[in-house]
């Protein structure tokens, strides 16, 4: 068997790398040749840490198929999410937390998916299972993702086996999981000289819902003003991101860390959708969204669910 790619979503947030190095050194011990790349550059809060466990990150891949036919992801199974020419490999195995959408195989394969928090708890248990000890650096990496998606055990994502597997982690990373969580996902938040096309571009996804193309694109900080202050600015380049790539909507939200609230702007249509998910009224094409943190759980079931009926 040739080499086998492994790697998360594209515009990659902490879990779909620190899942990927974590599930291809797994793969490597038992006796796969495998390699971990990632579908975009790190994030300031994945680089974090990065380079406090002191891995490299994965290089960067736009296509597979010049390299190997085999592959396997981690952290997403949508091929709108994948690497581009997805559809002309074999995925040997997905191991990941979401929904499951627009995803078929030619061949069999090992999937896994438990409804946790995080694809890097799903991966830890599996080297509990495979009797594989786990490094001090792979522990640090899967604790960060963790810490990055439940946002430090406050996303009603998180699960009693996020937080159990968090603690055993940071055992093994030798850190204080408070206070490293915390210092990684401010690391995440210094947004003030970033461009809109990166903060739009940072952490976003596009999903099909009904008849539509939805992106959904998310951003934490400490200070909501810090984003919307430039509301002009990110809705002209919304508008022109949506016309090049054919969205029907385009919805970005803000997440305060500290307060675990979001602020969502909305830019297409139909905006009627997204009123009756969210149970909201738009005002200025915004809306606030009280304990809404998590894009998986609390942001595109309820949006789906509108464009179903």
């Amino acid at each position: 068997m040739s080499k086998i790619l492994v790697f998360g979503h594209l515009n990659p947030d902490t879990d779909a790398i620190g899942a990927a190095i974590a599930f291809g050194h797994l793969q490597q011990a038992l006796g796969k040749e495998a390699e971990a790349v990632a579908l975009g550059e790190p994030s300031e809060e994945t680089q974090y840490a990065l380079d406090y466990f002191q891995l490299a990150a994965p290089r960067v891949i736009t296509q597979a198929k010049e390299e190997t036919t085999n592959v396997m992801l981690v952290d997403h199974n949508e091929f709108q999410q994948s690497v581009s020419d997805i559809a002309d490999l074999t995925v040997l195995a997905v191991v990941d937390h979401h929904r499951i959408a627009n995803f078929e195989t030619a061949n069999p394969l090992y999937y896994r998916a438990e409804p946790v928090g995080c694809t890097s708890t799903i991966i830890a248990k599996m080297y509990k299972e495979e009797n594989v000890e786990i490094p001090q650096a792979i522990a640090g990496i899967m604790l960060s993702a963790i810490i990055s998606d439940t946002l430090l055990f406050k996303s009603p994502t998180c699960t009693p086996d996020d937080v159990r597997i968090a603690n055993e982690l940071a055992a093994i990373a030798e850190v204080n999981l408070e206070e490293y969580g915390l210092e990684m996902l401010k690391a995440g938040t210094k947004l003030s000289d970033k461009s809109v096309d990166f903060l739009l571009d940072l952490d976003a996804k596009s999903f099909t819902m009904g008849d539509k193309i939805v992106r959904v694109a998310q951003v934490n900080t400490v200070d909501l003003s810090e984003i919307f202050d430039r509301q002009a600015e990110l809705e002209v380049k919304m508008a022109q991101l949506s016309e090049e790539n054919h969205y029907d909507l385009f919805l970005l939200i803000a997440t305060d860390i500290l307060a675990s609230d979001s602020e969502l702007l909305v830019v297409g249509e139909p905006v009627a959708n997204v009123e009756q998910a969210f149970q909201v009224t738009l005002v200025n094409h915004r809306a606030f969204l009280p304990g809404v943190v998590s894009r998986k759980k609390q942001v595109v079931p309820q949006l789906t669910e509108s464009f179903n009926q």
